[in-house]
């Protein structure tokens, strides 16, 4: 009768706090090319499609990449391709400054995105829920802050860094620091997770009773990929394209830059919160309503173009989406066995990361066609609205099975 003890201990959270350090330093690395969107277009005839490209590259390829890394991880343990993919990101900023197009799309796809944060963001998803029990909503929401943190960091540095010494030195410096400093510290604190203990309680159910939410697993999982694919895509284009959107309607890049960095410090401070939304009332339901929070600011985006409008706008899109790419991987921990969750939580990762790769490159691919942001941001709200379809779907089949139990 007695419950086994908790697996979490004052070291789980030093571990999730080195990931989260990791994870902002990875990402720091993709945010160098949103900044010098640009810059970079200018040397290709001012094709924003082009370096919006590299970056959907390095996410694409950080989602597959994942997949691959992930169970990777699972054999050589956590330290080894955190390591490698440090070395990978370095080596790929290096190659894009050969570019544009070519090696900047090699750089970013293969590299940075594929062997680098593939080699990252997944495993460290999968490494840090197995440190925590009680509070993996919490923990989860803290490591994937590291992605905000590098947002709301790192777009001013660059900018300055970029008009003083140009994109491709900038590159090259942050590659040498990022590698300085995930090595040391994969190398020092990424030991073997402990052993969950088993799910005792679940020994007298059916072994034929495997069904999710009433439904066949495969048949959920399937869903709960779709769905962030479709929120990912109205997420990506703010993020990637606001410091040009800014220079478009008369603000500086600096300006842009700094509305980057409050969309994303807003982002990293409510997704503390969420996190422990999340612990109280489930993945799902907190997906659902970060969704609705994020189709309402991007809607704003649309007809926002005054510097005090757009900032206000920024901080309500990084409060309102932050929550939903942890409460997701939560969800996915609550739903199915432990033992799938290698393989499920870089799938729904890849998920993420091809919405996010669509939309990027979607975004400057309209702008290029139409020539201004409003019917990318448009499009970006109506695959918004689709997410809520099947999220809300979710919810509600959720809602039924746990009232057919009472």
């Amino acid at each position: 009768m007695l419950q086994s003890s908790s697996v979490e201990t004052k070291t789980s959270w030093v571990v999730a706090s080195v990931a989260l350090v990791v994870i902002a330093m990875a990402f720091g690395s993709a945010w160098i090319t949103a900044v010098a969107l640009k810059d970079i277009a200018a040397e290709v005839e001012g094709a924003r499609s082009i370096p919006a490209l590299a970056s959907s590259l390095a996410w694409l390829g950080s989602g597959i990449g994942g997949i691959l890394m992930g169970r990777l991880a699972e054999k050589i343990g956590v330290r080894w391709t955190v390591l490698g993919g440090a070395l990978m990101i370095g080596t790929g900023l290096a190659l894009s400054t050969l570019g544009p197009p070519w090696p900047l799309y090699i750089g970013h796809g293969l590299f940075i995105g594929l062997i680098g944060i593939g080699g990252i963001n997944a495993p460290l998803y999968i490494y840090v829920s197995r440190w925590f029990d009680k509070r993996r909503g919490s923990a989860l929401a803290l490591i994937s802050s590291g992605s905000y943190i590098a947002g709301a960091f790192w777009p001013p540095v660059f900018e300055r860094a970029i008009a003083n010494f140009g994109w491709r030195e900038t590159m090259l410096c942050y590659a040498a620091l990022e590698i300085a400093i995930i090595v040391p510290l994969a190398a020092i604190y990424l030991r073997a997770a402990p052993e969950l203990p088993p799910p005792v309680a679940a020994t007298g159910a059916s072994p034929v009773k495997a069904r999710v939410l009433g439904w066949p697993p495969n048949v959920v999982f399937a869903l709960m990929c779709l769905a962030p694919f479709l929120c990912c895509i109205p997420m990506a284009m703010p993020q990637g394209h606001l410091v040009a959107f800014c220079t478009d309607v008369g603000l500086t890049a600096a300006i842009g830059a700094a509305m980057l960095s409050v969309l994303l410090g807003a982002a990293f401070i409510s997704r503390q919160v969420w996190g422990l939304i999340s612990d109280r009332i489930g993945g799902l339901l907190t997906v659902l309503i970060g969704s609705v929070l994020q189709a309402a600011a991007m809607t704003a985006f649309v007809f926002t173009q005054d510097e005090v409008g757009l900032f206000t706008v920024s901080a309500a899109f990084g409060l309102g989406f932050s929550g939903i790419i942890p409460a997701y991987v939560l969800a996915v921990r609550e739903l199915f066995p432990a033992s799938e969750a290698s393989w499920r939580i870089p799938t729904v990762l890849m998920a993420t990361a091809t919405g996010m790769a669509t939309g990027g490159w979607g975004a400057g691919y309209l702008y290029d066609y139409f020539g201004f942001y409003a019917p990318a941001f448009a499009v970006g709200v109506g695959a918004n609205l689709l997410n809520l379809v099947v999220v809300g779907t979710l919810v509600w089949r959720q809602r039924l099975t746990r009232m057919a139990k009472v």
